[in-house]
């Protein structure tokens, strides 16, 4: 990681463009298995309604996928960063303390020819995937536009 500010160097965000985000705890802490502390994320995501509109999301217990679509003249670095201030925020008023994000995020600009519901399903299933739940409607902590 040492690196990891390099990822976004010279990096241009496109207005309208959908991307795919993932931005991960400090050491891979468990901060969102606590339902409060993933609706904190939840909400700073929600935060940043003027910049980008979310598609979907899913809030794992160390990290978060946020399927997002920019708005006109938004940057995806300065959206990103609103939206883990807001969450480190919240959670610091609900007593969670320490740094909460590794630096830096990973994404992926879609293509044109990339099929977004898939990629929102793919997303939202994190859950399924890991183990976590059985069902997707046992796990509380996602959503997506077109449910």
């Amino acid at each position: 990681m040492a690196q990891s500010n390099r990822l976004r160097f010279e990096r241009v965000s496109e207005s309208h463009r959908i991307y795919l985000v993932t931005v991960v705890c400090l050491s891979r802490r468990r901060v969102f298995s606590d339902f409060q502390a993933g609706r904190c994320a939840v909400q700073a995501m929600t935060s940043v309604a003027g910049s980008a509109h979310t598609l979907c999301y899913v809030v794992m217990p160390d990290h978060v996928h946020w399927l997002l679509q920019l708005e006109q003249g938004a940057e995806l670095s300065r959206v990103v960063q609103k939206m883990k201030s807001v969450t480190s925020k919240y959670l610091h008023t609900q007593g969670v303390g320490g740094k909460i994000w590794q630096r830096g995020f990973h994404d992926h600009a879609l293509r044109r020819d990339e099929d977004v519901a898939g990629i929102a399903r793919y997303v939202v299933a994190n859950p399924l995937r890991a183990g976590l739940v059985d069902s997707l409607r046992e796990y509380p902590l996602w959503d997506a536009v077109w449910l």
